[in-house]
């Protein structure tokens, strides 16, 4: 494990690559089977600067960038112990409520992932830039679940869908998460992409096979590239720090959504694999 003096050393930026949407790809999809994922995409990677975001001059904040970091110790002591993880629902939403003022947290599910662990209910890092969630999607789950968790409430006047990801491996670790400015993202960058639920992966022509009531389904969002793209990461990440990304702010007069991406770190000989926990949620503000 690197020392902290070593750990100090990370650099002011990294270029490296991050995959995008290829113009030319039409039929958007991400089969999702336990333990893996396909997307139908045509990807390419391209060329970027992930600059050191430890350095920047001011702090990231969500309203202004889409995402922040915040010192937030869990009480859990193994992310991997599903028993001890069904506390952690009630971690997230005191968070939330001290990062946004907001006044209800419905939690949704929480995703482990690792680049080479694998077993049950573990997903690989994402390695593409993306918002898990479109537009539609994200107000069709908001009204859904708020319905759900409040049937007799007073509604509420704006939503953030959002994710709470914290790596639970020592630092630094060799698949940080990049995060993209939302200032720097435009309309025009973004595709929808359809989530299929499927027990094995279909393979084929039957990737890309017509499916019935495929506008209805949840979808995510993928970029094609802009080299005006801004991203930035924390390196060295503790157990001890939290990333909150917007998926989707409804009160668009903010910065409303940040686009991320795990990437390969090779700056870091001394680099451990990445562990990492995330747990999905809407914050609600109410009417």
């Amino acid at each position: 494990m690197a020392t902290v003096q070593e750990r100090a050393h990370a650099g002011a930026a990294i270029e490296t690559t991050i995959d995008y949407l290829t113009p030319d790809s039409k039929i958007n999809r991400r089969f999702w089977a336990p333990g893996r994922e396909v997307n139908t995409g045509t990807y390419q990677s391209y060329p970027v600067t992930i600059r050191n975001a430890r350095l920047a001059p001011a702090p990231f904040t969500l309203d202004e960038h889409g995402f922040c970091l915040s010192p937030q110790p869990s009480a859990i002591p193994d992310f991997r112990d599903a028993e001890a993880v069904k506390a952690y629902p009630d971690e997230v939403a005191a968070i939330a409520r001290t990062l946004t003022g907001c006044d209800l947290v419905v939690p949704m599910g929480g995703q482990l992932r690792s680049p080479i662990i694998s077993g049950s209910g573990i997903q690989p890092p994402a390695a593409e830039a993306h918002v898990d969630f479109n537009t539609k999607t994200a107000h069709k789950i908001a009204r859904a679940l708020y319905d759900k968790a409040a049937p007799e409430g007073p509604g509420y006047t704006r939503f953030i869908a959002f994710s709470l990801w914290r790596t639970f491996s020592a630092p630094p670790q060799d698949w940080p998460l990049a995060l993209c400015e939302f200032g720097s993202v435009g309309d025009e960058d973004a595709v929808a992409n359809v989530k299929v639920d499927v027990d094995e992966i279909p393979t084929g022509d039957a990737l890309f096979a017509p499916i019935a009531g495929e506008e209805e389904m949840t979808a995510a969002t993928i970029f094609h590239h802009n080299p005006a793209h801004r991203w930035w990461y924390f390196p060295d990440m503790t157990a001890d720090e939290v990333i909150f990304i917007k998926f989707h702010d409804s009160d668009h007069s903010r910065a409303w959504r940040a686009p991320h991406t795990a990437f390969h770190d090779t700056t870091r000989p001394d680099a451990v694999t990445r562990e990492s926990y995330e747990f999905r949620a809407i914050a609600y503000f109410s009417a």
